[in-house]
């Protein structure tokens, strides 16, 4: 912050900019390293903040406590936040639970064994859950002056997931910036980075090495518990990602 006014200070004695300009300088100076991180203690949001932070951004993690059954994942953001240093971090209670539509929102639906090779849309989808934890994002976004946001997303290895594709996270992208004054108005939009979406869950493990994330704080597991149950669809494609990445997984190990 104090450099910001030395150099604000340099433009007005040395080069005559007006008080305007300055402001604006400085506004942007101090606004643009902030990024939003959907992080929900899972492997691709963990890996997604880490790269965030390796950019240079001071992220600000998103978490929601929608009524998932697996509310275990929540204790491995709020650990993951922690131990990555993040500005802040908010747990918003957003109770999806309440209309369900999904086995991870509804418990009188059960949560099937997975199957790493199906190609239709699974239980555990919750109806229309990224959009809104894009939207609520970017409302986080405009209000801080944040003008990146990261989710992890895929659309190699995921389950099937609408809401997981290259075409959503566009829409979504242009959504806000029709629905946001920075963007509208300010010709200041906010980006939505989904930097895992061609990458395999491999990819991401690999990656995450790389930049030291600790996976052992991770959680996947869609049935919730003290242990991962190893038969989901989350739990195998978890699996299946560190077996070809040539890693063990450091939560099984615990």
């Amino acid at each position: 912050m104090f450099g910001c006014y030395l150099v604000c200070l340099l433009l007005f004695q040395e080069y005559g900019f007006s008080l305007l300009m300055i402001l604006e300088i400085s506004y942007l100076y101090q606004n643009m390293k902030k990024a939003i991180v959907l992080l929900s203690g899972g492997l691709d949001s963990s890996v997604a903040l880490h790269l965030a932070k390796s950019k240079g951004f001071d992220v600000y993690a998103l978490s929601f406590d929608y009524g998932q059954r697996h509310e275990r994942e929540l204790q491995s953001a709020r650990e993951t936040a922690q131990s990555a240093g993040v500005k802040e971090h908010h747990i918003v209670n957003m109770r999806l639970d309440l209309w369900g539509g999904s086995a991870l929102t509804d418990q009188s639906i059960e949560v099937e064994n997975g199957d790493v090779t199906r190609t239709d849309i699974p239980v555990t989808y919750v109806p229309a859950r990224n959009m809104v934890f894009l939207s609520v994002a970017a409302s986080y976004a405009e209000a801080i002056g944040a003008r990146d946001i990261f989710i992890g997303v895929s659309q190699v290895d995921y389950s099937g997931y609408v809401d997981c594709r290259q075409e959503f996270i566009d829409a979504m992208e242009a959504a806000i910036n029709k629905g946001t004054v920075c963007g509208a108005e300010m010709d200041d939009p906010i980006h939505v980075h989904a930097p895992f979406i061609d990458k395999t869950k491999a990819d991401e493990i690999r990656l995450g090495m790389e930049l030291g994330v600790d996976f052992g704080l991770t959680w996947s597991c869609y049935r919730g518990g003290e242990k991962p149950c190893g038969t989901c669809d989350s739990c195998l494609l978890r699996a299946k990602a560190f077996e070809e990445a040539g890693y063990t997984d450091p939560l099984l190990e615990k």
